[in-house]
């Protein structure tokens, strides 16, 4: 159910027993993918692990009773002030994101949604994520309680290959979106690609910013990300995040 296309009564009415809130970035994804690429594959992998959670057979019991997931507008930007340098990124501070996410959070608890899983697509957001799920868990003045899940860290062994508009998120993006893919731009980001994220030095990154170790800010080979790899990391992905739905709406959190 996406609250943003149903009607505040078709909510009243239903059983919800989690909300998904997929959380992304407005940020460059090099020469090839759109800005929005992080928002667009947090919305994909929490429909899909919304009806992969509402399928009993999809979680290994078969006899088992659902209610449904709301899956809620995406927060479309993020902690990126590490592409400041690339034209059309966008960021707020990690106080004002944790600050809205939390609120928004919160909002849905006055409705007895009361179980939430952040559902990221930028590694920008993964820290100031935990915090959000960690204080909206032990607020005393609601029962809410959630956690934060990142799709490319729940994909087996594709997640050593994640990069920057790189292969796993170009392959996602020609799964689910083919047509924001500039197909033609292609070849040129993966010749002015870095083949690692940041500059290492005693297990320290010295590169604060993008621009610092990447000219078109890829990271990794997009020619790598083929329309059928991102058909199984979307698989893996919204599997993963099915089960741990499971695991949220089961828990007591008191």
């Amino acid at each position: 159910m996406r609250l943003s296309e149903v009607t505040w009564t078709d909510v009243r009415d239903a059983d919800v027993d989690v909300a998904f809130l997929p959380v992304g970035s407005t940020e460059q994804h090099g020469p090839h993918a759109p800005l929005g690429t992080d928002a667009l594959n947090a919305v994909a992998v929490a429909e899909a692990g919304a009806d992969a959670y509402e399928s009993a057979a999809s979680l290994g019991a078969a006899d088992a009773e659902r209610g449904e997931v709301a899956v809620a507008p995406p927060v479309p930007v993020g902690v990126a002030e590490e592409h400041r340098a690339f034209d059309g990124t966008m960021w707020v501070s990690p106080e004002t994101f944790r600050a809205y996410v939390r609120e928004a959070a919160e909002s849905l608890v006055t409705h007895d949604v009361d179980r939430v899983v952040f559902v990221n697509g930028h590694g920008g957001n993964v820290e100031a994520l935990a915090e959000v799920a960690r204080r909206f868990s032990r607020d005393d003045a609601h029962a809410g309680y959630g956690v934060a899940f990142t799709w490319f860290e729940a994909v087996g062994e594709h997640a050593g290959d994640m990069g920057h508009a790189g292969p796993l998120e170009t392959a996602l993006l020609r799964a689910t979106n083919p047509e924001l893919v500039r197909e033609e731009r292609v070849e040129a980001a993966s010749a002015g690609a870095a083949d690692r994220w940041g500059e290492w030095v005693s297990g320290v990154n010295l590169a604060h910013d993008s621009d610092e170790f990447t000219d078109n800010g890829v990271v990794g080979d997009p020619r790598e990300g083929d329309a059928e790899r991102g058909a199984e990391l979307l698989d893996r992905a919204s599997a993963s995040l099915a089960e741990l739905a499971a695991a949220v709406v089961d828990r007591d959190a008191a």
